[in-house]
């Protein structure tokens, strides 16, 4: 009978023992649900997406097809009358699509990234004997991977630009060139794809992948606002920091310099106004500015805000906005024409990539931290 109730007593003080863990972990988990209202999974996340799908992504895509259309419109009339005043109408359009480029460059996620836009349209420096060996034969296919440098904006850059020394001279090579009708084509071919790209992209989230965007609110790697963070991070690091300045300014070759690596090299003088409206199109992003308006919404700055991220005392929203201000500030020292500014001066273009630099430190370690957003793309260059 002892034996019996000892052997009851333990198992009751081993339910208890146990009743006492779950307690416990039940007491930890409840902690944990309360900490967690402090890294952001009660911000409003879908409000955020649905700002940056209605009011920032599509209006930019939106306009950016509509420029794409003029200067598609503009070739047309160019190609069927070849005149000097004609070829102006199509610089003056190639610049302000150029310039919507910038803004949608940021997004190169969903159909964008399947089709490849941003290497399509903008990868540069462009390969001018190739385009010449294209044109020559008549015959290529823009949509493989080793036609990225032969096509875009940088072609069109060369093809209305480059191709003599006066536009007198570069409309020959429309007109009376043995192959005038083929650099017709060329210039046809390049911005139906451009165009091409921009309809599928503008169709997609108007059909269905807005939806979709909205509603992968969570707070996963594949999540929407994790996946648009970085490819804004991503963006602003590569193409407008390292591509933009870096390296034509010998950053990443050793001190090598690659004037003719420039953005927009045969127009010349251009380049600095392609870095300010990256810039721009980056700030209006990260403070959830409504694309052509003067409203903001839920943007990452009101996300960190949220957060009360602070670095050294000061919030980190302010911090990023005001080296966008210190961005603008140095860019205004440099040369419109890249080139010239590397070739005379490259000073200057350094501090202009520093600059940069620094908010690519606030945003992609301080901001990404904050957000407990985890990079996704491979970095080869370091911070």
């Amino acid at each position: 009978m002892v034996l019996y109730f000892c052997t009851k007593f333990i198992k009751m003080k081993k339910l208890f023992i146990l009743l006492g863990a779950l307690l416990t972990i039940a007491a930890c988990s409840s902690n944990d649900s309360s900490e967690t209202s402090t890294d952001g999974n009660n911000y409003n996340r879908t409000l955020l997406l649905t700002n940056w799908a209605d009011n920032i992504i599509i209006p930019s895509y939106v306009n950016y097809q509509a420029k794409i259309e003029v200067l598609a419109t503009n070739i047309n009339t160019f190609n069927t009358v070849s005149t000097e005043a004609n070829l102006l109408a199509v610089r003056a359009s190639w610049i302000e699509a150029y310039k919507a480029y910038q803004y949608v460059a940021i997004y190169s996620f969903g159909k964008s990234e399947e089709i490849n836009l941003k290497e399509s349209a903008n990868s540069y420096p462009t390969n001018a004997t190739a385009i010449e060996a294209n044109v020559t034969a008549g015959t290529y296919n823009l949509a493989l991977l080793s036609q990225f440098d032969k096509q875009g904006f940088p072609a069109l850059d060369y093809l209305i630009n480059g191709l003599n020394t006066t536009d007198a001279l570069i409309v020959t090579h429309y007109t009376t060139n043995v192959n005038a009708a083929k650099y017709k084509k060329y210039l046809t071919d390049v911005v139906t794809r451009l165009k091409s790209s921009a309809d599928l992209v503008v169709a997609d989230w108007n059909t269905g992948y807005r939806a979709t965007y909205i509603a992968n609110s969570g707070t996963s790697v594949t999540s929407s606002v994790s996946i648009t963070t970085n490819k804004f991070v991503k963006n602003f690091e590569k193409n407008v920091r390292a591509g933009k300045i870096g390296i034509p300014a010998g950053l990443f070759s050793g001190g090598v310099k690659y004037p003719e690596k420039v953005e927009a090299f045969y127009k010349n003088d251009l380049s600095k106004e392609l870095l300010n409206t990256a810039v721009k199109a980056s700030q209006d992003f990260f403070n959830g500015k409504h694309f052509n308006k003067s409203t903001t919404g839920e943007g990452l700055a009101s996300y960190l805000d949220y957060l009360k991220s602070v670095r050294n005392g000061q919030n980190l929203s302010v911090i990023i906005n005001n080296q966008f201000a210190t961005i603008f500030t140095v860019n205004a020292t440099l040369n419109n024409s890249f080139s010239n500014q590397i070739n005379t001066d490259n000073a200057k273009m350094i501090l202009a990539y520093d600059a940069l630099q620094q908010n690519v430190i606030y945003t992609k370690l301080d901001m990404m931290q904050a957000l407990n957003i985890t990079i996704d793309y491979v970095d080869g260059d370091g911070d």
